[in-house]
């Protein structure tokens, strides 16, 4: 008797479903997991980045005008470095310290091999690093986001190549070194892998981004959105929580810093963080943004001269986006760059509130994502496939077409705008006045170590290189009024000082500052370097014994 065995078939197992994120993205290719895998990825963001540096090279030393805050920063460095504390002068919580100790380490070998190169014009170089670390993130957090590969290489030169970006990436900024960090955070955030690291990883670089510049703290809501939507449903609350933890944790460093100075809240005799915040939170405002008679549109005036394509092209982006976010996949994507975008907008459209002109460093890549990510999103919708039958189809070469006219349209429209921007940043001189004025004060001057000149920070540290006492004999000239250390050497007021370089930062601030207005007031220029507003004079004090304003 014989049996037949019923016959085996084996199910069939289903496909393994992806996320849609990743299904749905704007490209028709997924994004690789891991860039560096990707020699198409490579090959892009290798090219734009060295036509990043050689735009924000070229010239960096002569373009934009040295400004007093980056003299300020550098001038910081410099005492880290020299083991003389934690600034030049008193240090006075106005900025947590981290910053400019990020700072004197970017700028540790050049000046150990040339002390002299320690000036602002020189130094600029070092952040040619900061600039190409924060390009290369600006593109693979756009690749993380599911942009498709010409966007994000998009993003990457619209953060990297606008003239706003070129002019104010070249400055020793601390928002620059921030914004560093924060696209460190939002890159380890939005990680494929989903690693539990990653995501501690970003809190402790969204820390480092608000100890580099404490106004990055508004941004923190948006990179924590972003890890939520990337992080894994098992352990998102791990995650999330891991990081916010460690972000706090590390946040906290700086009061317990300032408790352990004996210098937390206000007493006697020293500074305090309770009085640095004060001040920071109290300062006049600059007015309303939109209020033609305002600091504050003055400030917006001077973006939209360099470049009005990132800033208002991002808005754009960002409005677009927002009104697209039910049905589109890249809007969902682009949530934390949107948003970042949206609170930096609100903060600054604040009735009176300060806005100085380095805030917009801290909206660029995220004006430049958003702006990529409403074009791929315009640009999928138009070349894309009608999927239902019933409705009509484009032909594909019509399709290309179109969007080969919107690019070109597009690429007229920037083009001539960028072009004479950035030929402006590699070819003008605006610093000549500031070396003129330096070399004057070095070589015409008959005793540096006993000469008292008040400057402002940007030709502070060239002439302490050049002889002159730092702190006693070359005074940053808003020490000469605010900071008891320093007033306590001047028992005569201005008369103890033998120069005033009356720049226009000094010019400018002169009139809250009794001792350098004075200072002003009973001087004569015994040398002047630059026309109108923008000159430079090196003015000596008239007392009964110099009446005749010779050079000693």
């Amino acid at each position: 008797m014989t049996s037949t065995l019923p016959a085996v078939t084996t199910p069939k197992v289903p496909a393994q479903r992806q996320p849609a994120s990743t299904v749905r993205s704007m490209g028709r290719t997924t994004p690789p997991k891991r860039l560096r895998s990707s020699r198409p990825d490579l090959l892009l963001c290798g090219a734009l980045l060295v036509a990043i540096l050689v735009v924000q090279g070229w010239n960096i030393a002569d373009y934009p005008t040295l400004s007093d805050d980056e003299g300020t920063y550098l001038a910081q460095a410099w005492a880290v470095q020299q083991g003389r504390g934690l600034a030049h002068y008193t240090y006075w919580y106005d900025h947590p310290p981290l910053g400019w100790i990020q700072i004197a380490v970017l700028t540790w070998i050049p000046s150990w091999l040339s002390p002299g190169s320690m000036t602002v014009a020189d130094m600029r170089v070092a952040m040619l690093l900061v600039s190409a670390v924060s390009a290369v993130l600006v593109y693979v957090l756009a690749r993380r986001l599911s942009l498709p590969r010409w966007a994000a290489g998009f993003a990457m030169a619209l953060f990297g190549l606008s003239p706003l970006s070129v002019v104010l990436q070249r400055e020793i900024f601390l928002d620059n070194i921030a914004v560093m960090w924060t696209l460190l955070a939002f890159t380890l955030a939005a990680s494929p892998s989903r690693h539990l690291w990653h995501h501690f990883g970003a809190g402790l670089a969204a820390a480092t981004a608000v100890l580099t510049k404490e106004t990055m703290l508004v941004v923190l809501p948006a990179v924590f959105v972003t890890m939520w939507r990337h992080s894994h449903r098992d352990t998102r609350k791990f995650a999330v929580t891991g990081a916010v933890t460690a972000c706090t944790l590390i946040g906290f460093s700086y009061p317990l810093f300032a408790l352990l100075k004996g210098e937390l809240l206000p007493g006697g005799g020293h500074v305090s963080l309770w009085d640095g915040i004060k001040y920071q939170m109290t300062r006049p405002g600059s007015g309303f943004v939109l209020d033609q008679s305002s600091g504050s549109h003055g400030v917006l005036h001077s973006w939209l001269y360099y470049d009005r394509v990132l800033p208002l092209g991002g808005l754009a982006g960002a409005l677009l986006l927002v009104a697209t976010w039910r049905w589109s996949v890249t809007a969902r994507a682009l949530a934390g760059p949107a948003l970042t975008v949206a609170i930096l907008t609100a903060l600054a459209l604040r009735p009176n509130g300060y806005l100085p002109a380095m805030y917009v460093i801290q909206a660029l890549p995220f004006l430049a994502l958003v702006l990529a990510g409403g074009t791929a999103s315009v640009a999928h919708a138009v070349l894309r496939r009608w999927r239902r039958p019933d409705e009509q189809k484009w032909k594909t070469g019509g399709r290309y077409a179109l969007a080969a006219v919107l690019s070109l349209a597009a690429g007229a429209y920037v083009v001539p705008r960028w072009y004479d921007g950035d030929h402006t940043a590699v070819t003008a001189d605006a610093n000549a006045p500031y070396r003129s004025a330096s070399k004057w004060l070095t070589t015409e001057v008959a005793d540096p170590k006993d000469t008292r000149v008040l400057v402002d920070d940007a030709l502070w540290l060239d002439l302490v290189h050049h002889g002159y006492r730092p702190g006693l004999g070359v005074i940053w000239f808003y020490k000469a009024d605010l900071d008891p250390a320093v007033t306590k050497t001047m028992p005569h007021g201005w008369k103890d000082i033998d120069y005033v370089v009356a720049s226009p930062t000094v010019r400018r601030d002169a009139v809250d500052l009794p001792n350098v207005k004075a200072a002003i007031e009973h001087s004569k220029p015994v040398a002047t370097f630059g026309k109108g507003p923008d000159r430079i004079e090196i003015r000596r004090i008239q007392t009964a014994g110099t009446a005749d304003g010779g050079v000693r």
